[in-house]
């Protein structure tokens, strides 16, 4: 089941913004208790998030449409991380991938930044280098249509 969550906790210290222009970063992970804890830690970042326990559900959803960013776990039953990542290319999406794994080998991080993922990060990663990583990604000039600026 996927929750959607408009609460802002401007943990920037920046201007608030109205819901909708707050970016929203999407998690998916089949892990409940990571899904659960990745989502608040992402809302004291001060982004909105939708979480997702698995690619098939995050996929049929549209919220790749809305998105900034997406936290995606490697390793899921059914479809994998690495599955999500080129169907996502495959519908000719831009919607940046940082992966966030507790389990995955070389060659599938290899496989995972070949095929554009933004970051590779692994499990359990210190709070500020996942924030250090979704600000890269929402920052980035391409990601302005989706941050709620404007700017294409």
């Amino acid at each position: 089941m996927a929750k959607a969550r408009s609460k802002r906790n401007d943990g920037g210290g920046g201007a608030e913004r109205a819901p909708e222009q707050v970016p929203l970063v999407v998690i998916v992970d089949d892990d409940a208790s990571v899904r659960q804890s990745t989502d608040r830690l992402i809302r004291s970042f001060g982004y909105r998030t939708q979480v997702f326990a698995s690619g098939q559900e995050f996929l049929s959803s549209g919220a790749a449409d809305r998105a900034a960013c997406l936290l995606l776990d490697v390793r899921m039953p059914g479809m994998d991380g690495l599955d999500v990542q080129r169907s996502l290319a495959e519908r000719g999406a831009r919607l940046p991938v940082v992966f966030l794994t507790g389990r995955a080998s070389d060659e599938e991080e290899r496989r995972a930044r070949s095929a554009g993922a933004v970051e590779f990060l692994r499990k359990p990663v210190a709070r500020a280098s996942l924030r250090q990583a979704i600000e890269n990604v929402i920052r980035a000039p391409t990601r302005g249509d989706r941050n709620g600026d404007g700017n294409s």
